[in-house]
């Protein structure tokens, strides 16, 4: 289960931001057998980008969906884009908003961190690709 992974790689041995901690809990849950620069890519994105922007675990999902449901780019279909207003929409009902001050300052303490908006991302995104995986199956079956 992808929230397993994320509150495996949140732990504080790994040292990981809210984006980067999804990335590597996607990269193991689905097999997505990313390389080290796709990691480091990730790296700009905690913090809400470093000015408490959008949440980095937004961020970090909306970079899953792109990197399993895109086949070369955005604009070949509306598929990206509906994936990715689906999970915001999702992560701003179940928290209120997708800002990272906001967000820290509602739900963030020194001893859990952002624990809750990468469990919600989780549970969204997993939701979200499951759904997807399946589709594609039952196209390919067809």
């Amino acid at each position: 289960m992808l929230k397993d992974k994320v509150l495996k790689y949140y732990d504080k041995k790994y040292d990981l931001n809210c984006a980067e901690t999804m990335i590597y809990a996607a990269n193991e849950e689905y097999g997505l057998n990313l390389n080290k620069d796709t990691f480091k890519a990730m790296a700009a994105f905690g913090g809400g980008m470093a000015i408490e922007d959008v949440c980095g675990a937004v961020t970090g999902s909306l970079a899953v969906l792109g990197i399993m449901f895109t086949k070369e780019r955005a604009h070949e279909s509306d598929r990206i884009k509906l994936l990715s207003q689906e999970l915001i929409g999702q992560f701003e009902k179940k928290l209120e908003t997708n800002n990272c001050k906001l967000l820290k300052e509602k739900y963030r303490n020194d001893e859990i961190r952002c624990s809750q908006m990468v469990e919600v991302a989780a549970d969204v995104l997993d939701e979200i690709v499951t759904r997807e995986l399946t589709k594609d199956e039952e196209l390919l079956s067809k």
